[in-house]
């Protein structure tokens, strides 16, 4: 039986909040995918897409993937890419269940709005248009790679976290 969750989906549909939330609550580990490449890179993700690129990126993202696929009873909130790789996909789908989370074009712009430096994907003049054509190329990537798929947009983190843990019982029984 899969003793882990995958968290995936977009950037701003909540994946480190619900995490930290969902972990809390099933007494799981918590990792983020994008804290453990930054460690191991020795620098932050918008660094390593400057200094190496988004390909320099994904290898890195790869590689943490197979470390954390393979631990039992965890919670990882993986980056919104995580998807592009079917490797890191089917890594994980050994241990893991995959959960989707998924939010409106609109939500995902208000909720990372605050954040340009951070998300380097999003540091183009027309923000809303970068996250609607990504979100329209990633979308068959996340609904092919999911067990399970909930919409965050209207609902809070800790309901979220509900939602999953039903799911989760259903896809037991």
């Amino acid at each position: 039986m899969k003793t882990s969750i995958a968290l995936i989906g977009f950037m701003g549909t909540g994946k480190t909040v619900v995490g930290k939330l969902l972990a809390g609550k099933l007494g799981k580990e918590f990792l983020e995918l994008d804290a453990i490449i930054e460690k191991k890179a020795g620098k932050s993700i918008p660094e390593i897409f400057r200094q190496d690129g988004e390909i320099g990126f994904r290898e890195l993202e790869i590689e943490a993937t197979g470390e954390v696929a393979i631990k039992k009873n965890t919670v990882i909130a993986c980056g919104g890419g995580i998807v592009l790789n079917k490797i890191n996909i089917d890594r994980l789908r050994k241990e893991c269940v995959i959960v989707c989370l998924t939010a409106s074009p609109q939500v995902i712009i208000k909720r990372t709005s605050g954040d340009t430096d951070e998300r380097p994907l999003l540091a183009v003049p027309d923000r809303a248009r970068q996250i609607e054509e990504l979100l329209k190329f990633r979308e068959p990537f996340y609904e092919r790679s999911a067990d399970i798929m909930i919409n965050t947009s209207r609902i809070s983190a800790d309901s979220v976290v509900e939602r999953i843990m039903e799911k989760l019982k259903e896809n037991e029984s």
